[in-house]
């Protein structure tokens, strides 16, 4: 296991295959089946998550009890509570498994660790982290100025099997409407 891992290192930089046998052995395995909870609302987030295989999603619950979705996971991806693993504080976050996974979590300690010990590892980390906000900053913008419309065919267009793999009440959560809005949307772009 970690395959995928060591891949998306190789990706972003041209690290030695010593240093990612390093980082590799600062990770530690995983296995969770559908409907497990990775991270519960309440608790504090000591890891961040490498998804080997399978798929997650991050939520928050509203006063109402519904679920609004803030990230999917699948295959090469990372998810965390990234506020809650840098502050300390409580998650306002469950994730929870879509699909049977293995994982790959590196804890606070470890994490600061690898950081100080590869410095490739850490430009990685760097790059993921530009790209995350990359990600966060586009997303803000077409949930504020795109339509309903715009913003589903733009995630068909950047996750193409998105709907075989995920129910479709959570992806009208992600996307900010409600399934029956998704459901015409879908008939709609279909005709």
């Amino acid at each position: 296991m970690a395959e995928l891992l060591l891949q998306s290192i190789r990706e972003k930089v041209s690290a030695t295959d010593e240093e990612l046998l390093i980082c590799k052995s600062f990770f530690t395995p995983k296995k969770l089946k559908k409907k497990q909870f990775l991270l519960q609302e309440g608790d504090v987030c000591n890891r961040m998550t490498f998804v080997e295989s399978g798929a997650l999603f991050s939520y928050s619950t509203s006063a109402k009890g519904t679920q609004n979705v803030i990230q999917v996971a699948f295959e090469g991806w990372w998810i965390s509570d990234l506020y809650s693993f840098f502050t300390q504080e409580p998650s306002t976050l469950n994730i929870e498994v879509l699909e049977d996974a293995e994982l790959l979590m590196i804890d606070r300690e470890q994490h600061e660790h690898l950081l100080a010990r590869v410095p490739k590892y850490e430009t990685y980390i760097r790059l993921l982290y530009q790209n995350a906000y990359i990600a966060l900053q586009r997303r803000v913008e077409s949930t504020l100025g795109l339509t309903a419309e715009e913003k589903y065919v733009r995630l068909l267009e950047q996750y193409p099997t998105i709907l075989q793999r995920m129910p479709l009440h959570l992806v009208a959560s992600y996307l900010g409407v409600t399934p029956e809005t998704l459901s015409r949307i879908r008939k709609q772009i279909s005709l």
